[in-house]
């Protein structure tokens, strides 16, 4: 199965969800439609679209979309129609709309970031620190954020080769390893940093951000000395890994007088600063 990175991306000011899928971008159809006309019924014009788009004699349409699962408004993951870049341009041709123009140079803009980052991956970690950067995170914290990324996508890679399909096995795995680092579950450790939709990670402070790379790096080397095969096992290994960064913290707890686990988060304020 093949790994599928899933975004939001921002259109004047509307959600388009989006996802790389066979190395490019693909965005949900229905987001874009929605983007385009403002109709409430976004579905249903979809659907009146693709009936009309065949009728033109654009055959091959079901052939160029996609069902892909994205994050529905429930929070779920559902499969949704998603089209690549080219395949979006014609439905946006087909849309009447004075959006049409300007969402077209948007798609095309996004659609060559990724190909220059296919080609030099290396931009797609600058583009990640300016992000940082103009959010006012400091130098030293963004350095220590994207080598948790780095190291976080190893260790996915490795969960999908041995066994996790679904991102319920991901979570749960992931449960795991945060539990046994910190005594919480990533769920719980959002609640007790005043979290809502943002991501627990860009909140953690440096020896948060530290822990949970000694977690989930050690959990990689256990699945790879051990050749672990299979959710239960990715599980063993992964309470096991946290168990490892857990006893570091408790040891750095110990000498410093505080619970390394903080309230604190960056959440917007005047000075975008840590509360």
């Amino acid at each position: 199965m093949e790994k599928i990175e899933k975004h939001i991306a921002i259109f004047k000011g509307k959600s388009i969800r989006k996802t790389i899928f066979q190395k490019e971008w693909w965005f949900s159809v229905v987001d874009v439609v929605e983007v385009l006309t403002g109709t409430e019924r976004p579905r249903k014009y979809w659907s009146d679209l693709k009936s009309k788009l065949v009728s033109e004699g654009y055959n091959e349409l079901s052939e160029k979309i996609g069902q892909l699962k994205m994050i529905a408004p429930d929070g779920k993951l559902r499969e949704t129609d998603c089209a690549n870049t080219e395949t979006m341009f014609r439905i946006v041709q087909s849309v009447p709309s004075p959006k049409a123009e300007s969402l077209k140079r948007w798609l095309a803009k996004v659609g060559y970031e990724r190909i220059q980052e296919i080609e030099d991956p290396g931009l797609a970690t600058k583009r990640t620190k300016l992000l940082y950067k103009l959010k006012g995170y400091p130098s030293d914290w963004i350095e220590k954020r994207m080598r948790g990324i780095a190291i976080r996508e190893e260790l996915t890679d490795e969960w999908q080769k041995r066994g996790a399909e679904t991102n319920r096995d991901y979570e749960i795995l992931t449960a795991e390893i945060s539990q046994a680092t910190f005594g919480l579950k990533p769920n719980e450790y959002k609640k007790l940093k005043n979290l809502k939709r943002e991501n627990l990670r860009d909140h953690m402070d440096d020896f948060e951000l530290i822990l949970t790379m000694l977690g989930e790096r050690t959990t990689t080397e256990i699945h790879r000395t051990k050749d672990s095969k299979g959710v239960p096992r990715l599980k063993d290994d992964a309470r096991v890994g946290g168990q490892i960064a857990g006893s570091a913290r408790r040891q750095i707890e110990r000498r410093i007088g505080r619970s390394v686990v903080s309230k604190n988060n960056f959440l917007k304020n005047k000075d975008r600063k840590m509360l």
